[in-house]
């Protein structure tokens, strides 16, 4: 699946103050309302945040990952989240986390969700693509930086 195709361009948001880990999967579950609003804020939450105790989505360089499946999403959908401060995201190497991919996707989606989550990974594994998305200074800048990273 195309990243365009997850991430609308009202899906990207730059300059976020986090505060924490929490209030952050707070924020984007807000967010993600706002694009979606058949889901509901504490659904879209508890699932995150349910994921997040599994094990951090914080996969190093920076960036995490936050993602879960909910029985009441239709479709995949995503969120592209640039903090202002890094926050701790207890990621894998130990580093705060200023990049985020939210991603939501329907329950019985595995296949699609599994080769989504590689896909990012593999994508923002590039230290040129995290420079590009650290670099935008608008929503819009940062959803481009995205779009036409996942393009290359």
């Amino acid at each position: 699946m195309l990243i365009s195709e997850l991430l609308a361009p009202s899906g990207a948001l730059c300059a976020l103050e986090g505060g924490s880990k929490k209030r952050i999967l707070e924020i984007a579950s807000q967010e993600i309302v706002k694009l979606h609003p058949g889901l509901e804020a504490e659904t879209i939450f508890a699932g995150l945040l349910g994921r997040e105790r599994l094990g951090s989505t914080g996969i190093g360089d920076g960036v995490a990952i936050p993602h879960c499946r909910l029985d009441e999403c239709q479709k995949a959908t995503a969120l592209l989240i640039q903090l202002i401060e890094p926050i701790d995201f207890d990621a894998v190497d130990g580093k705060p986390v200023d990049l985020l991919f939210v991603l939501l996707v329907p329950s019985e989606a595995c296949d699609q969700h599994l080769q989504t989550l590689a896909r990012l990974a593999e994508l923002f594994s590039q230290a040129r693509v995290r420079e590009k998305l650290r670099s935008a200074t608008t929503a819009e800048a940062l959803y481009d930086a995205m779009t036409e990273s996942s393009q290359e």
